[in-house]
């Protein structure tokens, strides 16, 4: 494998939806999941959709792409676990992993091409974060191959920051708020689609 491979982070347990599914919620008349795991697929490359071991709707509604999915078995024990498994499924056969969030709608393939392209750019030795339109950082975030056993180390819900510290990142500022966007709350969905109803 000679590329980035892309994890989409899909094992969350949704829990601040009060009983919904953010990552089925319907965007542009698709599962948000499917959506964006179409985007990624898009790129020709390998894409990892990294899921709890009870999630079938969320498996379900991957049916019919090429792409993996690994099952995170201890889900519930934060973000680090899904990269972790992701990390393991690409080890030793991708020059970078995108981490990215599965309930980000506004990252778009074209995003993720940007990422790449700088990804390339720097030797595919840097890490390359995604940040908003003014500057603030966001997600995806390419790792290169170098960092992939200290994300091995990982643990905790604080995502990979702890690899960051210390690395000189690239940074690409997407449209908007693009890298900024994560809807976790029926709040926010509504607040999210009303805005996008407007423009």
């Amino acid at each position: 494998m000679d590329s980035v491979a892309v994890l989409l982070l899909a094992a969350g347990a949704s829990s601040r939806m009060r009983g919904d599914d953010k990552l089925l919620q319907v965007v542009d008349g698709v599962p948000l999941l499917r959506r964006q795991a179409q985007a990624m697929v898009g790129l020709n490359v390998p894409v990892i959709v990294a899921l709890g071991p009870d999630d079938a709707a969320r498996r379900d509604v991957l049916a019919g792409l090429d792409l993996q999915k690994v099952v995170v078995p201890n889900a519930a024990m934060g973000m680090s676990a899904s990269i972790r498994v992701g990390v393991t499924a690409v080890l030793d056969k991708a020059l970078g992993l995108a981490v990215l969030p599965a309930d980000m709608p506004e990252v778009t393939a074209m995003d993720m091409r940007a990422l790449i392209d700088a990804f390339d750019a720097a030797s595919r030795d840097s890490v390359v974060r995604a940040t908003g339109a003014d500057g603030t950082p966001g997600h995806p975030v390419i790792f290169p191959s170098r960092l992939f056993p200290a994300l091995l180390r990982l643990t905790g819900d604080s995502g990979a920051k702890p690899v960051l510290a210390g690395e000189a990142v690239v940074t690409v500022a997407l449209p908007k708020a693009h890298a900024l966007t994560d809807l976790d709350t029926p709040e926010d969905w509504a607040a999210w689609r009303a805005a996008r109803a407007l423009n």
